[in-house]
């Protein structure tokens, strides 16, 4: 007996239609796809909006005004990454995040007369589609980098970012999420996160000075690392690779940094400093003093200064533990008094905003814009700040 076929309606039709076209889509055409879409299905008016680089602002792809992400009901959409629905005067107005994997992109804007559950279902959908479609083209099309900067941006900064990767990686065990000030002025501080064969890759880099040569000291860092991890490289080696590198092509240069592997099914953390900031282990909604400091070792591209392999360090961590990655600009940022933020300060925050129910993302957007306030004046240094969450199931 043959089967029937499966009824396809018109919203499901259109979606088709976006699968197909929207690996050729523009990020700047998405606004014009949406409203096709949910004017063909009588759903109402959409908008595409999509965070700013420092997660201030929610703006529009098709331009017009931004909503803050601080105090407004499409603020709360984007933190907490849950529908938001309210009304504005005879409308309701829902706000749909637009997550890719685990990276947070923005929001689709509906205004409707009525919602329903036929509703709710085809605009989730939508988001669905839309984010993928977007995070596929911004390495292309300069409608992405255009839509989600309030300001210019340097040369180095603009070299720099683009080497580095999303800024949130997750799995179902293990979340990695990192945030980098100034956005638009970056010097030598970069991360790096990678998921590979049931381990989580990181990595925070810290290049001496604040130019054009530090941004390509970090980015040749940066290239190193992906290249030796991906030929197969353990850590020993791929530090190596990286102090090799430094060393032959800017060899009046040198660079900070830690680079760890994590286990993702047993949780085994193995790590190499190179002249970096230790990182920090919280357990329990507790710090764990000196967990994770070891003996220092020089930076990268002094390799005539160590002859020797660095040491890679191992650790256990437990269910909930969160490691922090940190560049000293974070604790030595200057508040008005001169007094520096400090590590007391910045483990503090962390956890309370997770003990409240805040996710890593949104514990570290919160955070690095609690230090620009501190901040009184435009900041000295880069400030980069690397979480990472160990939840297995």
């Amino acid at each position: 007996m043959t089967p029937e076929p499966f009824p396809i309606g018109p919203g499901e039709q259109l979606l088709e239609e976006f699968f197909t076209s929207g690996r050729t889509l523009d990020p700047a055409e998405t606004p014009v796809l949406a409203q096709r879409y949910t004017s063909a299905l009588g759903l109402g008016d959409s908008r595409v909006l999509l965070a700013d680089i420092q997660q201030h602002e929610l703006m529009p792809l098709d331009g017009g005004p931004g909503l803050p992400v601080e105090g407004s009901p499409a603020g709360w959409a984007y933190r907490t990454g849950s529908l938001r629905v309210v009304e504005d005067g005879p409308e309701l107005c829902a706000w749909f995040p637009l997550v890719d994997g685990a990276e947070r992109l923005g929001l689709l804007e509906l205004r409707t007369s009525a919602l329903t559950s036929q509703t709710l279902h085809r605009c989730r959908m939508l988001a669905g589609v839309l984010a993928p479609a977007i995070t596929s083209m911004r390495d292309s099309s300069d409608s992405y980098a255009q839509g989600t900067r309030a300001e210019r941006m340097s040369l180095p900064s603009e070299m720099l970012r683009a080497f580095l990767p999303p800024r949130t990686i997750a799995t179902h065990r293990v979340v990695s999420t990192a945030v980098l000030e100034p956005a638009y002025d970056l010097g030598g501080d970069a991360f790096e996160h990678a998921l590979t064969d049931g381990a989580l890759h990181a990595a925070i880099l810290d290049a001496m000075g604040h130019d054009l040569g530090s941004g390509l000291t970090a980015a040749l860092a940066l290239g190193a690392c992906r290249n030796a991890r991906r030929n197969g490289a353990d850590l020993p080696d791929l530090v190596a690779t990286i102090d090799d590198a430094l060393t032959r092509w800017f060899p009046d240069r040198f660079a900070t940094g830690v680079f760890l592997r994590v286990d993702t099914g047993t949780g085994t953390l193995h790590w190499a400093n190179c002249g970096h900031p230790p990182p920090l282990l919280i357990r329990d909604r507790k710090v764990i003093p000196d967990a994770l400091e070891r003996p220092a070792e020089p930076p990268l591209g002094l390799t005539g200064i160590h002859h020797q392999g660095r040491t890679v360090h191992s650790a256990s961590l437990r269910p909930g533990d969160t490691v922090l990655l940190y560049t000293d600009g974070v604790v030595e940022a200057r508040g008005r008094n001169r007094d520096g933020f400090g590590l007391d300060r910045f483990a503090d925050f962390i956890i309370r905003t997770t003990a409240a129910g805040e996710p890593a993302p949104e514990a570290l957007r919160r955070l690095i814009h609690a230090l620009l306030d501190y901040q009184a004046a435009p900041l000295e240094d880069d400030c980069t700040i690397m979480m990472i969450e160990w939840r297995p199931a």
